[in-house]
């Protein structure tokens, strides 16, 4: 086969690691892979040889990695191990602050809730607690006491509560006392988002309408 090989087989203590080139399709891995257990059939017989399969960074479905065991498979001999793909690099789009907290209980006068992420309390923040977090917060409760959603600048961030009547609520560096300019008795869920940089609420119902992902994500 013309060009640089795609696979290059090395001996081990345990076996044999096959290493598979990430660039071409996986079609031309399968072709050479085929003609290269073809071209050296003598090599791989006699005892069970273990066999560990390395992808880069290719990444493959169940069904593409049984294409590969049976091609493996036919020499009698050759007992596939694992088949690994290196890890994913971490996606730019996805930080610290797309990782949800569940909590439960009362945050109660004086204590401080500060995490990197979203934050889901099922419970109540009592005047003089204080939650803070570089993401959403969502309260199942009564939130009486300080939320800092945000708080490292994320203005998309919005904090919602079940029944909203915080002593101060802040989104990145706008803060709002009530009842400046969200005061609301109605007896909905609500929550507080910047607009135009400045704080307002609605129901909850309508956050689907500013931020779908959000519903979907957190299932709020």
């Amino acid at each position: 086969m013309a060009g640089k090989s795609r696979i290059t087989i090395k001996g081990v203590k345990e076996g044999l690691v096959f290493l598979m080139d990430d660039q071409c399709s996986f079609e031309e891995l399968l072709e050479e892979l085929s003609a290269k257990l073809d071209k050296h059939e003598q090599q791989f017989t006699g005892p069970i040889i273990h066999v560990f399969v390395k992808l880069g960074s290719r990444q493959l479905g169940e069904e593409d990695k049984d294409k590969l065991r049976s091609v493996l498979r036919r020499q009698g001999n050759l007992l596939v191990q694992s088949i690994d793909s290196d890890p994913l690099p971490p996606d730019p789009e996805e930080g610290a602050g797309t990782k949800l907290h569940t909590m439960t209980g009362i945050v109660r006068s004086g204590q401080t809730v500060e995490l990197q992420g979203h934050l889901l309390l099922l419970g109540d923040v009592n005047p003089g607690g204080t939650l803070r977090c570089t993401g959403d917060i969502y309260v199942l409760g009564a939130l009486r006491g300080t939320a800092h959603a945000g708080a490292e600048g994320d203005e998309n961030a919005i904090i919602a509560a079940s029944l909203m009547k915080p002593m101060q609520l802040r989104i990145a560096e706008v803060i709002s006392r009530p009842p400046d300019e969200w005061a609301s008795s109605d007896p909905w869920m609500e929550y507080a988002f910047l607009r135009e940089g400045s704080m307002a609420i609605d129901k909850i119902g309508s956050l689907s309408r500013l931020r779908k992902e959000v519903m979907q994500f957190k299932g709020v």
